[in-house]
């Protein structure tokens, strides 16, 4: 058996921690599978929000949960047409202290005709990233995709490197999961607030 993927080791991260009932993000809504994911973590008592700046994700990523057999099972999932950094603001006050996880996928839309162009950016990543710490509960789980591998993804990575190692270790553990041979490939830091 191999390593993981970065994703499949989010999501193992994740479901580790997260329970029934329980409040999560996706801060980057992309095709919807992370947004599918939590909302069948945290299951028909829980609630999920997702971010994402295009309409083209946020049609795909309801076209991604229309298509599920167990719809009954999954949590709430409102989804968003904003940046992620507009988290803080955009959550219920409910919310605040009271998240299980937050899931960031950096980058770009993975999808056949989608504008790569249009990348996350390391200011509204880093806004976003801070959002999410106060919005966690204690044990709560931010995992974050990064891929250095294209134009703007290793500045971004190197900046979110940089901000998750400054976290004071009172404050959270922060751990990464990354193939050392190859320094475009992507990879996953975990952030478990104390």
């Amino acid at each position: 058996m191999g390593f993981l993927s970065v994703l499949s080791c989010a999501h193992q991260w994740i479901s580790s921690r997260l329970q029934p009932g329980d409040l999560a993000i996706d801060a980057t809504v992309g095709t919807g599978a992370d947004t599918l994911f939590l909302a069948q973590k945290v299951g028909k008592r829980g609630q999920v929000i997702g971010f994402d700046i295009q309409s083209e994700a946020l049609t795909l990523a309801q076209a991604r949960i229309r298509k599920q057999e167990d719809s009954a099972k999954l949590g709430s999932i409102s989804m968003l047409q904003l940046s992620h950094d507009r988290m803080a603001e955009a959550v219920p006050e409910s919310w605040q202290g009271n998240v299980g996880a937050v899931m960031f996928n950096l980058g770009y839309l993975p999808s056949e005709g989608a504008d790569s162009t249009i990348i996350t950016e390391t200011n509204s990543t880093l806004a976003a990233l801070q959002a999410a710490l106060a919005l966690l509960k204690p044990r709560g789980i931010i995992t974050i995709v990064l891929y250095p591998g294209h134009d703007g993804g290793s500045q971004e990575a190197d900046a979110v490197l940089k901000w998750s190692s400054a976290l004071s270790v009172e404050q959270a553990q922060v751990v990464i999961y990354r193939q050392l041979q190859r320094e475009t490939s992507p990879f996953l830091i975990g952030i478990e607030k104390k």
